[in-house]
């Protein structure tokens, strides 16, 4: 089987002034996410929310050190899942099902180096 990265992206904004009771949905909505990955033929392999895009640090061309996301934009990577998955099909089965509240998801191939 391949693995495969479902990346989260949203509108950090949204979070941000998102009730409690809307964060509680959101969370759930992972939980439930979460039980419902083997249903679709695939094996959750792990996952992590990330900090917001202001405690990123970027670094380009091995020395120019830079504080937040290298690019302004209204969409960012927010979190992750990896799963394994027995084709791209599965695996996109999975996406479909990804919370994404504020945003979309991106499903990209991991490469496995012999």
């Amino acid at each position: 089987m391949a693995q495969y990265m479902i990346l989260i992206y949203e509108d950090e904004a949204q979070y941000a002034t998102a009730t409690p009771e809307v964060l509680g949905e959101v969370m759930q909505a992972h939980t439930d996410f979460a039980a419902q990955v083997e249903e679709r033929g695939a094996k959750l392999l792990g996952g992590e929310a990330l900090q917001p895009t202001g405690t990123a640090t970027s670094l380009r061309g091995g020395s120019e050190v830079t504080d937040g996301p290298f690019v302004e934009t209204k969409e960012a990577l927010g979190g992750y899942y990896l799963v394994e998955a027995p084709d791209l099909d599965a695996a996109l089965a999975v996406a479909r099902m990804t919370p994404a509240r504020f945003g979309g998801v991106e499903v990209r191939p991991v490469i496995t180096f012999d």
